[in-house]
């Protein structure tokens, strides 16, 4: 009996965590489609492929929907989270042009899943409340990954240059509105992008 518990425990486990994807993984869509007031939660429903009440009962509203797609962008494509791998980069990697390179790099990944939402978030925040909350969380917790990269650069960086500016750069050159310009405007391809981005951050920076 306890291995036939356990087995139907790992398989509702298996179940919801194929529920969730399949939710987030629609809604990403309807709202990059039709924006985030024309979406609706039983449409995501409809096209995940679950109840409406489950989805409400996960995530509680739209907004916290949206969050959570942003929070499963910022962790990248890999088996390992986005910011774990750059941590154990940084820990690793002495040379500071080196370490922004591979940044930017990691941008080529990250950015594509994660600045289209913020950039969603941006133009819902003008008329709804909890989005305009979720625009300046998202701004603050982008600030502080930022910061904490810059930590990496401490003892590299170009003479009269403090931590937080430095920080300010690398949060300048993360934000939505750099992706938008270049890649949904310019169409500049994924790599030159990451390359533009070290690039910028080399020159802004380093000695």
């Amino acid at each position: 009996m306890g291995v036939k518990r356990q087995y139907d425990s790992s398989s509702r486990l298996e179940q919801a965590h194929r529920n969730q994807t399949a939710v987030l993984d629609a809604a990403e869509r309807r709202f990059l489609a039709d924006g985030f007031g024309a979406t609706t939660i039983s449409a995501v429903a409809s096209e995940a492929g679950v109840s409406a009440e489950t989805i409400y009962k996960r995530f509680g509203n739209k907004a916290s929907l949206v969050a959570a797609i942003h929070e499963r962008g910022l962790a990248g494509r890999g088996p390992v989270p986005a910011p774990e791998r750059s941590d154990q980069m940084q820990s690793s990697v002495r040379d500071p042009r080196q370490i922004i390179r591979n940044w930017g790099r990691l941008t080529t990944e990250v950015a594509p899943l994660v600045c289209p939402i913020l950039l969603l978030i941006r133009s819902a925040a003008a008329t709804d409340p909890e989005m305009a909350r979720l625009l300046a969380e998202t701004d603050h917790q982008r600030l502080q990954r930022m910061t904490h990269n810059a930590h990496a650069l401490n003892g590299h960086l170009r003479a009269g240059i403090t931590h937080s500016a430095a920080a300010e750069v690398l949060w300048t050159y993360s934000s939505p509105d750099l992706y938008d310009l270049l890649i949904e405007r310019r169409h500049w391809p994924l790599p030159r992008y990451g390359r533009f981005i070290a690039d910028s951050m080399i020159a802004a920076l380093l000695p």
